[in-house]
């Protein structure tokens, strides 16, 4: 055993990944109704191994939580610039709000208990689930302190504070926002949240293991009557009137023929009709009841693209305008996209430069439609790791100027302004989906890594001063943590529900998200049996993630002397 504690400590590299795969580990293990989770399980590993004493490299602890906050920022980026400029201004207000008087709390706290400039980022951070308020407020704390002994005692005692208040912040707020907040605003929230959906329409989701057996568009075969023959296969389109219904292939005797418009038709030709399939069941077809089953006939292969929209030609059309084109022939819409938004649309909605179209059709025909309107957006593993890259180098050399306000200098730091690089890209690639690509998994890389591996880093570097911190202010970091987490959500509820009159599942969500809290947004969709708090998530998660990351910055300079 003495021979693996001694390859860990002058191998700090092994160390880092076996905290790592402990923790993940211990994150999966369940206390009551709560799973630890990652973030948890990989500081108390990080602690745990700490305690044989390794040293690892601050800047690459630095390096993942540039990535983390990277990750952060792209991904919420189109929600934080649109929710800037869109009518959710509730919801921005009272994200600010949240946000100021957590600010202002830890800072009275802190004062009240006497604590430092790194254990009061640490409540801060910890007390309100923000992984990122902690890794600017080392930043700044390297800045600030030149005494290489005093800035290594404080990020420890950052640490400490943030280890030991998180698990308690989420389980607080999981408690105050899905149990006791419905109480003080006196909801049934479910009976609320259900009267609400019933108001917007909403339908139930599928589970997320099923798909739906309905099928929006088919192809049929139909056998013609003596009445169409002789007619052109337009003028058969044509008696569907109104709706878009098209013959794409035609059986006459052994042959298979692809249908062209001008194509004249005969008695007991066997026609493929491709549409929406309830307009081929409904009465109005007029080749209803000739229905026959042609398995050859209707063996073509269909293809759905994702079509970024950049025609001069196209943009500025409607929809209806659009598909009475030629080029359309065949081809329909299944999704209409902007800005990362799924658009309800019909015959009158224009189309803008930039709108993703999801079209759909044979496709000798779908791809021609793809080539002339802009270009087909294909799923693919490839990150554009240049952008990632200069993205974090642009935004962390912008976080590094600041200004002077008397005796206090104001910046971002670099880890706000790679969040920012962040959130930049994030709002680029939601404009022009050629641009910065980075698929799913390895955002989920950059994201998850980057936090854990910042984490893992953090406890192994706290972790000798870790049992010491806990016995000296256990009590007083318990009773900050319970003050800095209800205290926020608090206010924010009062105000929202009594002053804004904000729906209370949309108002739960709000919190929710503004705390950064995805437990507490599980939390309360259980208990109001329903997804509308969602609806004050999205916004308001990528606004105060900002917003309490640059707390970390302010709260250490208010803090250090």
């Amino acid at each position: 055993m003495n021979w693996v504690f001694e390859a860990l400590r002058h191998h700090p590299e092994l160390a880092f990944f076996l905290t790592l795969a402990l923790g993940y580990i211990i994150g999966k293990i369940k206390i009551g109704g709560f799973t630890l989770g990652a973030v948890t399980g990989v500081l108390i590993a990080g602690v745990l191994i700490g305690q044989i004493g390794i040293t690892v490299s601050a800047d690459l602890k630095s390096a993942f939580f540039l990535l983390f906050l990277f990750a952060i920022g792209y991904k919420t980026g189109p929600q934080f610039f649109n929710g800037l400029k869109s009518s959710g201004l509730q919801q921005l207000g009272l994200t600010v709000l949240f946000c100021g008087v957590a600010l202002v709390v830890a800072y009275i706290v802190a004062r009240v208990f006497g604590l430092d400039a790194g254990t009061a980022a640490g409540v801060l951070a910890g007390s309100l689930t923000e992984s990122a308020t902690i890794g600017t407020a080392d930043g700044m704390i390297s800045t600030l302190v030149p005494d290489a002994a005093a800035k290594q005692q404080l990020i420890s005692n950052s640490a400490v504070a943030f280890a030991v208040t998180y698990f308690l912040g989420v389980i607080i707020a999981v408690i105050f926002l899905s149990r006791i907040a419905p109480r003080i605003m006196r909801v049934d929230l479910a009976a609320e949240c259900k009267r609400l959906e019933q108001e917007m329409g909403l339908e139930e989701e599928a589970p997320a293991d099923s798909a739906s057996a309905y099928e929006m568009f088919t192809a049929r075969a139909y056998r013609l009557p003596s009445e169409f023959a002789g007619q052109t296969v337009a003028a058969l389109e044509g008696r569907f009137e109104g709706v878009r219904v098209f013959v794409q292939r035609i059986r006459r005797g052994d042959k298979v023929l692809d249908a062209m418009p001008d194509m004249c038709l005969e008695e007991g030709d066997v026609v493929a009709l491709y549409s929406r399939r309830a307009f081929l069941v409904s009465p109005g077809n007029p080749l209803h009841g000739h229905e026959i089953e042609d398995r050859d006939l209707l063996d073509f292969s269909t293809v759905t693209l994702d079509v970024i929209l950049t025609s001069k030609q196209h943009a500025g059309k409607s929809l209806g305008e659009f598909a009475r084109a030629e080029t359309a022939r065949g081809v329909f819409l299944r999704k209409l996209m902007r800005r990362e938004q799924v658009l309800p649309f019909t015959p009158r909605t224009v189309i803008e430069r930039g709108d993703v179209l999801q079209i759909t059709g044979i496709r000798g025909r779908v791809e021609p439609v793809a080539a002339a309107i802009g270009y087909v957006d294909r799923p693919t593993s490839a990150t554009d790791m240049t952008s990632v890259g200069l993205a974090i180098v642009i935004g962390g050399l912008i976080g590094l100027l600041g200004f002077q306000v008397g005796k206090l200098e104001i910046g971002l730091s670099m880890a706000v302004g790679a969040l920012i690089g962040g959130l930049v890209l994030g709002w680029l690639r939601s404009e022009n989906r050629r641009f910065a690509r980075i698929p799913e998994s390895a955002l989920w890389l950059f994201d998850s890594v980057g936090l854990t591996g910042f984490l893992a880093v953090t406890g192994m570097s706290a972790g000798p001063d870790f049992v010491k911190g806990l016995q000296q202010s256990g009590l007083t970091l318990l009773i900050a943590c319970i003050i800095v987490t209800i205290v926020p959500h608090l206010v924010t509820l009062l105000v929202g529900r009594y002053v804004l009159k904000v729906h209370p599942g949309v108002l739960l969500g709000i919190c929710a998200g503004t705390g950064t809290s995805a437990p507490s947004l599980a939390a309360i969709q259980e208990v109001a049996k329903s997804k509308i708090p969602t609806l004050g998530y999205g916004v308001t998660y990528a606004v105060g993630n900002v917003l309490l990351a640059l707390w970390g910055t302010v709260i250490v300079q208010l803090m250090v002397k």
